[in-house]
């Protein structure tokens, strides 16, 4: 009949189109389309197939069903169970449906009816019926059945009776359990298998004769002979007897073990995400390499590095291996199953050498990770001439070795080396691709960090040049001093100090904090700390000079942050600036939203100097306002930044209780005094930058410093020189009389000529001598040359020539013209 090679051309349009005809030809004679009734119908229920399994069936030839509605050949309804939707509905349709004969009876067919999808080219309803069904079963299905347990080959059965004894074992378990069916026959399954994992699933198999509930369990055995352990996913069920009593118990036991082993391979990768590069440190990333590890997938694991980049600059290299010569590797990093890793040839910060041809050597060569057995020729010609490494791997048994290059963004960073000893399975492939993961992940973080490191390196030698190198000499404090790089991921912020010698034996100490950190605000920081120095070298006062370096900070900021920036939107600064006079004790304060100082009195009690609100630079709009305080000598003023007493475990509060704390107790000296407030204050790796200044004041006796007001009349100059020459020789400055002398007799006739009363004058006797001559007027003297005929001009120049420094500074009152020379002491 034609029709039913329709239907299979029909059935053939869903997948079967790639194989060939004879193919299909061999199947149709295999499988005998006339053992299945097979009808096609279009969705209003017409015949368009009909097979010669349909005209056995029902007699009707296929040309006189051809179509016709399918729905005639109906004996009675067809029974639809309760709750269904109709026919059309359903994608699949099963039961009995009650059939008329071509002759007239009355048939129950067993129907299955496919309901397929439209648009697949195929008919719509597919109708199927098994000729076969009702016929007495052939002795051949009990073979089947038979066959089916012995040579299943998806799991491992056994059948035990109800006293847990083995009856039969198919393949699959004789050759999970390395014993055929007759040597296991009679014996308990925890007899079969010596391990915690046989008696615990002899009490499942308990529990399912007790309850008849199937269990379910994980076993990880290894076979006699073999070197790799399976994980198996055991089931137990009850066998019954046709009245339902339980008359045995049937254990499957699936192999699971690649599935076991891939998650595994998934878990380690996770956790290596969540373990590796959890800092920017080089050894201590390598090290949670080989923390992760060992020892789930090796015994012991070493990371080294190219010795090469000990001293270059991060950037990718073209050749990863020497011209000439062995490969030179540091180790940064081991760890191994066996305490103090005696297995090692070289300790971590050890340089070892690997010749060509070495394992380390070829893997670097090839770009790729290499496995080795140690029997392998070329492993051994490399031990052959490396007896420390082999006499390592007889005594400790090593047999199974890789080696994993350490590459990221084009930079060979060096070798990770993996070795198993206790563990007897071999390295496999798939071990090989797990530790090219893990390494190339690592290989990413260890570049982060050998980056981070340099990068930091610059920054802070950046940040320690641009601070004090050495603090200068001045009379007024003696000062110690501290800097502290930040110690995590946050890098080198713009913290900063400094100590500037003033006028009139003055001295200003500045701390100061920019915002961020890294290059930009160590370079910022630089900036600031020159434009303190430059405003007080022209003797702002206190609150002045905040002012000025306000503007700057704001000038700064638009100029990073481009047109219409708000002035606080990229650049922020905080900065506390303080003046001390050893002569008059007076120590004046003004803070830009700088953590406020603290006042250590030579009885040991400790204050906060209490200073105005201000707001950090940068800000703008808000002025600036100075505190003065006289201060016992041999106090002590301690400046500091945020860093210093602000941290995520405790609040600012706190931080400044521990401080006063800390100032409280003694020290030895003022280096002493640092260290303990650091020690006391930080944790071991400070997550900001740090700066600490601490001076103890000094005071001039009055012996030190001569006075005297200056009458507004030439004829008062002789008189104030004898003065002078009289007080020099009471301190016995004899040689310092003749220029002294010049530079008074200059500076009072300009004060007396071109200034207004009262004028005044004095001398500071230090380690310098300092004359200085005040009056009430507010324009200060300009240092110029004079030309040939010029009456005036010469008298500045001179003193300027005659002394180390000369300056002028202006008071509430008027101004100061200040000279400063350097003096024997004898």
């Amino acid at each position: 009949m034609e029709q039913p090679v329709t239907v299979g051309r029909a059935t053939r349009s869903r997948g079967a189109e790639s194989e060939a005809p004879e193919a299909l030809t061999d199947l149709g004679d295999l499988v005998g389309e006339s053992l299945t009734a097979r009808v096609t119908l279009d969705e209003q229920g017409r015949v368009t197939g009909w097979n010669t399994g349909a005209e056995r069936l029902l007699g009707y030839p296929a040309r006189q069903m051809t179509g016709r509605r399918a729905a005639d050949l109906l004996a009675e309804p067809i029974p639809v169970r309760g709750g269904l939707p109709t026919l059309a509905g359903l994608p699949r349709w099963n039961g009995d449906v009650a059939l008329r004969h071509h002759d007239g009876r009355k048939l129950t067919v067993r129907v299955l009816a496919h309901h397929r999808a439209p648009g697949t080219g195929a008919p719509a309803w597919l109708l199927l019926s098994a000729l076969t069904r009702g016929q007495p079963r052939p002795a051949l299905d009990e073979s089947l059945v038979s066959w089916s347990f012995a040579q299943s080959p998806c799991c491992a059965l056994a059948i035990y009776d109800t006293r847990l004894r083995l009856r039969r074992a198919n393949e699959g378990m004789e050759r999970a359990m390395a014993l055929t069916e007759e040597e296991m026959l009679g014996l308990r399954v925890s007899e079969i298998v010596d391990d915690e994992a046989g008696e615990r699933a002899e009490r499942s198999m308990a529990r399912v004769l007790r309850t008849g509930e199937p269990q379910y369990e994980e076993n990880y055995l290894r076979a006699p002979g073999e070197t790799r352990e399976h994980a198996w996913s055991v089931f137990e069920s009850a066998l019954r007897d046709a009245e339902g009593t339980v008359r045995g118990v049937c254990l499957a036991a699936h192999d699971m073990t690649e599935q076991f082993w891939a998650r595994k391979r998934l878990q380690l990768i996770a956790e290596a995400g969540r373990r590796i590069g959890s800092t920017l440190d080089v050894a201590r990333t390598a090290q949670e390499l080989t923390d992760v590890t060992v020892p789930a997938l090796a015994d012991f694991v070493s990371v080294d590095l190219l010795a090469a980049l000990d001293d270059e600059p991060p950037e990718p290299r073209a050749q990863a291996l020497p011209a000439d010569g062995p490969l030179l590797l540091r180790r940064v990093a081991l760890r191994s199953v066996t305490p103090g890793a005696p297995e090692a040839v070289v300790a971590p910060g050890e340089v070892d050498s690997y010749p060509e041809g070495s394992a380390p050597y070829e893997s670097l060569r090839a770009g790729r990770a290499t496995l080795h057995e140690v029997t392998d020729p070329a492993f051994t010609a490399w031990l052959a001439h490396d007896p420390a490494r082999a006499e390592r791997i007889r005594a400790f048994g090593i047999h199974s070795v890789m080696t994993v290059p350490l590459v990221a963004r084009g930079t060979t960073l060096g070798v990770v080396f993996l070795v198993r000893h206790r563990n007897p399975d071999t390295f496999r492939h798939d071990d090989l691709v797990l530790a090219g993961e893990l390494a190339a992940r690592a290989a990413v973080s260890i570049d982060n960090a050998r980056r981070y490191t340099r990068e930091r390196a610059t920054a802070v030698t950046l940040q320690r040049s641009l601070l004090p190198q050495r603090l200068p000499r001045q009379a007024a404090v003696e000062v110690a001093s501290r800097y502290l790089p930040a110690g995590g991921h946050a890098g080198v912020g713009g913290d900063w100090f400094d100590v500037i010698p003033l006028s009139g034996a003055r001295v200003a100490l500045v701390v100061g904090d920019v915002v961020g950190h890294g290059l930009h605000a160590s370079a910022t920081m630089g900036r600031l700390r020159t434009a303190v120095r430059t405003l007080a070298d022209i003797d702002l006062p206190c609150d002045e000079l905040l002012t000025h370096l306000d503007d700057l900070v704001a000038r700064l900021s638009v100029e990073e942050g481009g047109e219409g920036v708000e002035a606080f939107g990229d650049v922020g600064a905080t900065c506390l600036y303080a003046v001390y006079d050893p002569v008059s004790r007076r120590c004046c304060f003004a803070g830009a939203g700088h953590p406020t100082p603290a006042v250590v009195s030579p009885d040991g009690s400790v204050e906060l100097a209490k200073l105005p609100a201000a707001p950090p630079l940068g800000v703008g709009s808000l002025p600036y306002e100075a505190t003065e305080v006289v201060l016992p000598e041999g106090s002590l003023l301690v400046l500091y930044t945020n860093g210093l007493i602000e941290h995520r475990d405790r609040d600012l509060d706190a931080g400044v209780h521990r401080l006063r704390e800390s100032l409280a107790r003694p020290a030895p000296s003022l280096d002493a005094l640092c260290d303990t407030v650091l020690a006391d204050l930080l944790p071991q790796r400070p997550a900001d930058d740090v700066a600490l200044l601490v001076a103890r004041t000094r005071a001039l006796d009055a012996s030190q410093v001569a006075t005297w007001a200056v009458p507004d009349d030439p004829s008062a100059v002789a008189q104030t020189r004898k003065d002078v020459v009289a007080q020099l020789e009471r301190w016995g400055l004899s040689d310092a009389v003749f220029v002294t002398e010049l530079v008074v007799s200059e500076l009072v006739t300009n004060a007396i000529r071109h200034a207004q009363p009262p004028i005044q004058l004095r001398l500071i006797h230090d380690k310098t001598l300092i004359c200085e001559v005040s009056d009430g007027g507010n324009t200060a003297p300009h240092l110029r040359r004079a030309r040939t005929y010029d009456e005036g001009g010469r008298g500045l120049l001179l003193v300027a020539q005659l002394t180390g420094r000369w300056g002028t500074r202006q008071s509430a009152s008027g101004k100061t013209i200040w000279a400063e020379q350097t003096i024997s002491l004898q």
